[in-house]
């Protein structure tokens, strides 16, 4: 035997059907001397990229495949010989992905026989299977975990497609296709057509299949279907065969060799491979019992025959095949026919929108430099000039142009919808970004580095990302598809892998384990990672890792990591081409209606050159816009972001007194106790905030030197000139992904391509051991350089933490302006601000109650619910001096009012806030309040918006109805009169019954306590008081602290805490501490949890809405925390209150 090409493989991109990476794949046939192998995952080319980059770096043949399962008839494996095939394979492919709902495919032979020139084809004697997938078991999979075919109620039954029980006239398409268009297709029919430009790839289909009414082992019934086989792909036709060292070896050969010399299909060698080893073959029988939710025990008829579905040495395979060489050989001949890459794909950008007469490169620069004029009104630098002609002139060398002109046409479609949005990333290095108006940031006043966005060296595609509001975003994405067309535009996919949690759940059900251990286990398993092994931590857990199921359990899990889990849809990537897409790369449908997805993420797109914009959402700006129309509205002072007064300090000593409740990225806990130490007084210093406050730099050790030195106002020394001008700006700490690249070239002789291959060592956080690949090469670059070992290690375990990690300077920039702008608008106008926040959540780390209580804080009268005056959202109304005065706001309060006061506006709260009701509930009301005044009692607002009892219900238990009924319970009462209808009135009196003899004469009034409950309950707050408040002279017996006197406690003292619990958050990078907010009537205060105590505590750390802390205050610096010594559980002191924490990981 001459030589071997692997034809039949999958990967772990066919979705729970391959246990092996592709680049393990490939590095396996090198190893065994193959010549190629090619990837064929299941009705899908979503690794192709990954073996194809994999086969380029090892210096290997790859052959880009598929294997198909149409439901009327067998599988095949299919080949595109050239570039025309592969687009006919990708259409194909998006046919019977797009009749489908997400995760499905539809395909039937009539596809195949349209689309079939240039394929070449292996048959597969085999009853079609269609991939039906049961609902797994719903304890062990929530719904933000879960498969896409384990959330979707439209999935069909398995009896519905099983071949055994359909008769063969229904498997000829016309009648087999109506039904199955009928069940399947629904809503995706346009979609589908307008992708494809197909207006009959839906309908039925008019070919004749021959029968699949045959055993399996009837040779004439596969021979009918080899000689239709025969008729379409001819010569290009072959008759796959894989041998498994299996009993029947010899048999199954002799049948196929017969089989092929009866039709004339020549026979082919494969391996029909599942995994690169045999090792892997557990893993597989685990994939195959989530796939089936199921049990591996319990699948055992469905597993593979043996161990030997793994790529196989070559003496094996010329053993198997002995009295069929030239099975084997024909490998080389189809390899040989085919000629494609992935290389030779072509990807062009739209260009149609540059107008008549102009290139795209001409209209790019009048843009650039109209909007150069505007940036620059009083004359642009010759620093910008010459910036300006350098970026032009690198963008017309690598014809970005059109990519520049797209994203322009976003931005300015946006922009002429009211819809507020800003650049970011790597794209805030471009003063044609910024001149375009696509960016906010100014690149000269920062210095900021342009070849980190374009760079002719890295020959990379640019990715510039733009943030939009959240709640409009979409308007901008069916903007996208109405202007290119949903053949020429799509999303792109993201690849959800398997983290420590969702593989220890899938590894313990497929091997039985009780589920009080998998959740014992859960409780030590963070989604990151965990501290020591896993399998000291199954020990820890009663599972004992020496046992039979203990070591498959540590295997499964420790291979499971990492792996594909199922693709979903990208934040907000978004592909164009000048083309039909769905011949560059399949598409399929995404969960969310009217949104296609292709099968590629963003790291292929930039193996292949591929350009995406991401359009993304960001609820600040949605909040952002909402204060500046209330800002022109109610005080006449119209701002744009870049009319925001810069530099005001007054803002930043708010923002050193970590007074950031609500603003954008300084409000987390981290963040809040870092501005204290860091103590920003400038725009640069809130761009190190936004990146120093990352797990790259706490990683690299970064924090504390660069904090040391901020201090002391003293620079390190530096070993030499080009060094010091890298880290200067950051007090010798590379704090950005810009240094730690600039660093790698001049300390350590890296070139500007080795630089960005480590920045993208740097990018992939989650890939562990990616960036350790340099170390030897930076630690000799440096030492060569002269530098000291101690240096050069220090500077590799900062780089390495931005393995971690990190931001680039520019990205922090275009994020700082959001966080001084919401700071300011915070710091002179509380109300707006605070009524902007609560009317764009859910964002941020703070929920309402959080939100009001620091708005009262800070000097605002705050309004509650009423029909009579509150709109659906939250809104600022005008008080006279006499109704300014809430009695729960306190002098000190009304003393730190500011901007809000001489306009004396208060905040309304809007009716979105009362849980359960419906907006156009709640729209109705505004509505026939606008047009016909308001409502003078129940009876007048029920008769005017007609709106029924159940609302009425809500609205009543959250006193939106007080103005009208006088309280909460009178509103409860008189709804309740209000719900009989007119028979019951006629049914009481036909009894002699009194109609109100029900209702009570003199109502007791409602106890505050439960005024406060039904608050919470209602609307998730209460403006009358705080529930601990309630319950403080119980605490003051147990000489409990409140947040307000841990001001004045000194550091190391121990106190008792107590209060509400609102937020628990654990970062990756704090070691399996977790961080917990307690709120009582005077304040917040923070806790530290070391994970012991977590564990000690767990079930009241989960679960309970209230602690009682034992601990000792740390006050250092102005940042107090308490760390945990005992917690014991409150609930029971507030039975009833329902709060509802806001969690983190």
């Amino acid at each position: 035997m001459s030589g071997y090409v692997e034809l039949h493989c999958k990967s772990n991109f066919s979705f729970l059907e391959g246990a092996s990476h592709a680049d393990e794949l490939i590095a396996r046939s090198i190893e065994l001397g193959y010549d190629g192998i090619a990837i064929t995952d299941r009705d899908t080319l979503a690794g192709v990229v990954r073996g194809h980059t994999a086969a380029k770096d090892l210096g290997t043949k790859f052959i880009v495949g598929a294997e198909l399962h149409p439901l009327d008839g067998p599988p095949i494996v299919v080949w595109p010989t050239d570039r025309a095939a592969y687009g006919r394979l990708c259409r194909l492919i998006t046919r019977g992905r797009l009749r489908r709902e997400k995760g499905g495919c539809q395909l039937y032979w009539q596809d195949i026989i349209e689309l079939s020139e240039g394929l070449l084809a292996g048959f597969l004697p085999r009853k079609p299977v269609p991939d039906l997938r049961p609902e797994a078991d719903r304890m062990l999979l929530p719904d933000e975990e879960a498969f896409a075919w384990e959330l979707d109620s439209t999935q069909l039954d398995s009896t519905q497609l099983d071949s055994t029980q359909l008769d063969s006239t229904k498997l000829r398409s016309p009648e087999f296709d109506g039904q199955a268009s009928d069940l399947l297709v629904g809503n995706y029919r346009n979609t589908a057509s307008e992708a494809l430009g197909e207006t009959e790839v839906l309908g039925r289909k008019e070919s004749l299949l021959p029968s699949l009414d045959f055993e399996d082992n009837d040779d004439s019934g596969w021979l009918r279907w080899l000689g239709f086989f025969r008729e379409i792909f001819g010569k290009r036709g072959y008759l796959l065969t894989s041998l498994h060292l299996g009993v029947d070896d010899n048999a199954k050969l002799d049948r196929a060799c017969g089989l092929s010399e009866a039709s004339g299909v020549p026979m082919v060698a494969c391996g029909d491979v599942h995994y690169h080893v045999a090792e892997r073959t557990l893993l597989y029988d685990c994939l195959l019992a989530t796939r089936l939710a199921s049990t591996i025990d319990q699948v055992a008829s469905q597993r593979l025959g043996n161990a030997q579905f793994h790529l196989k040495p070559l003496d094996q395979l010329r053993q198997a095949f002995g009295r069929a060489p030239e099975a084997v050989a024909r490998t080389l001949e189809i390899a040989d026919q085919i000629s494609f890459s992935l290389d030779d794909l072509r990807y062009d950008y739209p260009v149609e929108l540059a107008p008549e007469g102009l290139s795209p490169i001409e209209y790019l620069k009048r843009l650039t430099w109209d909007g150069a004029k505007r940036r620059y009104p009083s004359g642009v630098p010759s620093k910008i000039i010459d910036l300006l002609k350098h970026e032009i002139g690198l963008i017309e060398e690598l014809r970005y142009e059109s990519y520049f002109l797209t994203v322009w046409d976003l931005v300015r479609f946006a922009r002429s919808r009211d819809i507020l949005c800003q650049g970011r990333g790597s794209a805030a290095n471009s003063v044609v970004c910024f001149c375009l108006g696509i960016t906010s940031v100014d690149p000269n006043r920062l210095d900021l580095l342009f070849e980190r966005f374009i760079s002719r060296e890295r020959g990379e595609a640019p990715d510039i990302d733009v943030d939009f509001e959240h709640q409009r975003r979409e308007e901008v994405l069916q903007y996208v598809y109405e202007k290119y067309g949903r053949h020429r535009a799509a999303m792109t996919a993201t690849v959800i892998t398997y983290r420590s949690r969702s593989a220890l759940r899938d590894c313990g059900r497929a091997l039985g384990i009780s589920l009080d251990q998998i959740d014992e286990l859960s409780k030590v398993v963070d989604s990151r990672g965990f501290e020591g092994t896993f399998a000291e931590r199954c020990a820890d857990c009663g599972i004992d890792p020496e046992s039979d199921i203990g070591q498959r359990f540590v295997f499964l899990f420790e291979n499971l990591v990492g792996f594909p889990r199922h693709l979903s849809q990208h934040v907000g990537g978004m592909v164009m081409t000048q083309d039909w897409l769905c011949e560059v790369c399949p598409l399929e449908n995404a969960a969310m209606t009217d949104r296609t997805v292709i099968q590629w993420d963003k790291d292929d797109l930039d193996e292949l050159g591929i350009l995406k914009v991401d359009c993304l959402s960001l609820g600040m700006l949605s909040a952002i816009h909402r204060c500046f129309d209330m800002l022109s509205d109610h005080y006449d002072r119209p701002l744009t972001l870049a009319s925001v007064p810069a530099e005001d300090p007054d803002v930043y000593d708010m923002i050193c007194r970590a007074d950031t409740v609500g603003v954008f990225q300084i409000e987390s806990r981290a963040q809040m106790s870092m501005l204290p130490r860091l103590r920003p007084r400038c725009f640069y210093d809130l761009v190190i905030e936004v990146a120093i406050v990352r797990p790259g730099p706490i990683q690299g050790q970064m924090v504390h030197p660069y904090l040391k030195a901020r201090r002391t106002g003293v620079q390190p020394q530096y070993p030499n000139e080009e060094i010091q001008q890298v880290l200067e700006k950051t007090m010798g700490v590379p704090i950005f992904q810009e240094q730690a690249m600039r660093l790698a070239v001049v300390a350590a002789g890296f070139s500007p391509g080795e630089a960005d291959q480590l920045r993208r060592a740097m990018a992939a956080f989650r890939r562990k051991g990616v960036i350790a690949k340099f170390h030897e090469k930076l630690i000799s670059g440096m030492r060569s350089n002269g530098l000291s070992e101690e240096f050069a290690e220090r500077v590799y375990t900062q780089l390495k933490g931005f393995g971690e990690y990190g931001f680039p300077e520019s990205h922090a920039a275009s994020f700082a302006l959001l966080v001084y702008v919401s700071c300011w608008l915070k710091h002179h106008y509380p109300a707006a601000f605070c009524a902007s926040i609560l009317n764009s959540l859910p964002m941020g780390f703070y929920g309402p109650a959080q939100l009001v209580a620091d708005a009262k804080q800070h000097g605002v009268t705050v309004l509650p619910i009423d029909v009579n005056y509150s709109h659906w959202e939250c809104t600022l109304e005008k008080i006279s001096g006499t109704q300014e005065r809430e009695p729960e706001n306190s002098a000190e309060e009304t003393r730190q009012r500011r901007s809000d006061a001489p306009h004396k506006i208060a905040l309304r709260l809007g009716m979105q806030m009362v849980r359960g009701l419906q907006l156009d509930s709640g729209m109705k009301i505004e509505s026939t309040r606008v047009s016909g005044g308001r409502f003078s009692d129940l009876s007048d607002f029920k008769r005017r918006t007609s709106l029924g009892q159940g609302t009425l219900n809500k609205l009543a238990d959250a006193g939106a109805l007080n103005d009208l009924t006088g309280d909460r319970r009178a509103a409860y009462w008189q709804t309740l009169a209000q719900e009989k209808s007119a028979s019951e009135h006629s049914l009481l009196n036909f009894m002699g019954a009194d109609d109100d003899e029900e209702l009570p004469n003199a109502l007791s009034p409602i106890a505050p306590i439960e005024e406060v409950y039904a608050d919470y309950e209602t609307t998730g707050l209460s403006l009358r008081a705080h529930p601990v408040s309630f319950v403080r002279e119980q605490l003051d017996r147990l000489r409990v602290t409140t947040a307000n006197e841990l001001q004045q406690t000194p550091d190391g003292k121990f106190v008792r805490v107590a209060g509400l619990v609102v937020l628990r958050q654990r970062p990756s990078t704090a070691k399996g501490i977790t961080f917990v907010t307690l709120e009582d009537e005077t304040g917040s205060m923070n806790l530290v949890m070391r994970p012991d105590v977590w564990q000690r505590h767990f079930r009241i750390a989960r679960t309970s809405n209230a602690w009682l802390v034992y601990g000792a205050c740390e006050n250092r610096e102005n940042i107090i925390h308490i760390s945990v010594g005992r917690i014991e559980d409150l609930s029971t002191s507030v039975e009833g209150l329902t709060v509802r924490s806001r969690d983190f990981q």
